[in-house]
């Protein structure tokens, strides 16, 4: 059968178009890349089959000439006949450049011959040797790079556009999870030896598919590898102070002391921290490391489990990381490293306030921080107790037994301990300054 394929009517720049007469199948037309300098490439399944070569809308001072990977340089001229307005060039040979000559003007087209250079997959296997890095797969078939040649002899490579289809493993923010998705990647053309990267983060099979040319001709082939257990190893992790106040809260207590460390985490003791680890399927063996060297050369604690909550008391800076690995311990995948900086103790006590509910200075508190035990008691002039209270975060609205107390001289008493070992015993007067207030209880008896 012969089959005759028209270009794609799109107008060389002297208003030329080819066209090939033979073969069983049809010519593919590919528009390449611009640095090519080549208006188009075409493939022929067999160009031994083609009969004839086609130019239209060329004039009388055509000139013809073919060239080889040496380029332009050393091309050499193409007899041709005149078929009514057609140029004819029989028998054309394939892996060759055209150059189409008029008016002082080139235009270049280069012809593949496919049966030079053919796709073939039988079979792929992961390979016997593995990194942490990349996921190798041995390809047992034919599929070598197609190079076409410009006009000063540059080879450029045609994409065979192989597809390698398999399903991994990646992140998804929104929902903290990693998702299991496919994959296409895509070869120019087919390596003995395949790498993936990044590698493999979940049990897949792997398809190859190709290639583009035998796709269009409806003569694709196809190889599926069995399961291919996965090398790669990925974590994702996040630390998560937990005794911050709820939302709508302060995020921050406005009596803590603010110390002087850079770190985002810590600050006040006591601070516990939440270390959560979420990993791919590779991931076997859990590490959470904890550390006051940020090289952790030397490693305090670890913990054998995803999610590790600590509570940091003591001062000091800590390091803590994820190391997670595979089953053999070959491969690891390590976290950033957190660091948590906690500030020695301190305690510095008001002595007036105003609970006049005009939002300035209404509760008497206390500054603070790093206070693991804190305990308070306040008194009116008689020694009454009128309020006690255990968390230096909250302190006294100046009320007692739901009543706004008079104005006047209170006393507190304060025992604490701080992260750092320091003991705190302090006492003191609170007064309680003239207010302008409608409606003022009045406290205990003078």
């Amino acid at each position: 059968m012969t089959f005759t394929l028209l270009s794609a009517a799109v107008p060389y720049a002297q208003g030329m178009e080819v066209r090939f007469e033979g073969g069983s199948h049809k010519v593919i037309e590919v528009t390449p890349e611009r640095k090519t300098g080549l208006e188009k490439v075409y493939v022929a399944y067999d160009a031994g089959e083609l009969t004839e070569m086609r130019v239209s809308g060329a004039g009388s001072g055509l000139q013809i000439s073919r060239y080889g990977n040496m380029g332009g340089g050393y091309a050499e001229p193409v007899t041709f006949s005149w078929d009514g307005a057609d140029a004819v060039v029989h028998n054309p040979r394939g892996n060759v450049g055209y150059i189409f000559t008029q008016d002082g003007r080139n235009t270049c087209i280069w012809l593949v011959n496919y049966a030079d250079q053919p796709f073939d997959i039988r079979s792929l296997k992961a390979a016997d040797t593995q990194d942490c890095d990349y996921t190798h797969i041995d390809i047992d078939g034919e599929g070598k790079a197609i190079n076409i040649y410009t006009i000063d002899g540059r080879p450029e490579e045609l994409s065979r556009e192989i597809r390698v289809e398999y399903t991994t493993e990646e992140w998804n923010e929104s929902d903290g999870v990693y998702d299991r998705v496919p994959t296409t990647k895509i070869l120019a053309d087919l390596p003995g030896v395949m790498t993936l990267t990044p590698p493999l983060y979940c049990s897949t099979s792997i398809t190859v598919t190709g290639d583009r040319f035998l796709e269009e001709w409806g003569m694709a082939k196809s190889a599926v590898s069995a399961t291919i257990i996965p090398n790669g190893l990925a974590a994702h992790t996040e630390a998560v102070q937990t005794n911050l106040p709820d939302e709508g809260e302060e995020s921050d207590p406005s009596n803590i002391i603010s110390g002087e460390s850079s770190a985002e985490l810590g600050g006040s003791a006591p601070a516990v921290i939440k270390f959560t680890a979420s990993v791919t399927e590779a991931v076997i063996h859990d590490e959470w490391q904890l550390s006051r060297d940020p090289e952790f050369q030397n490693t305090e604690f670890r913990f054998t489990e995803r999610e590790v909550e600590y509570t940091f008391e003591e001062e000091g800076t800590y390091y803590m990381r994820y190391v997670g690995s595979n089953a053999d311990g070959s491969c690891d995948v390590y976290s950033d490293v957190y660091t948590i900086g906690i500030g020695a103790s301190d305690l510095r006590i008001p002595n007036a306030f105003s609970p006049n509910d005009d939002g300035v200075n209404d509760v008497w508190k206390v500054a603070y921080r790093s206070l693991l035990d804190f305990k308070c008691w306040i008194f009116d002039r008689y020694g009454n107790q009128i309020f006690h209270f255990t968390d230096p975060s909250k302190g006294w609205d100046g009320k007692y037994k739901g009543k706004t107390v008079k104005p006047g001289v209170y006393y507190y008493v304060i025992e604490a301990k701080g992260s750092d070992g320091t003991k705190y015993k302090k006492s003191g007067d609170i007064n309680i300054v003239n207010y302008k207030k409608a409606g003022t209880a009045t406290g205990p008896v003078d």
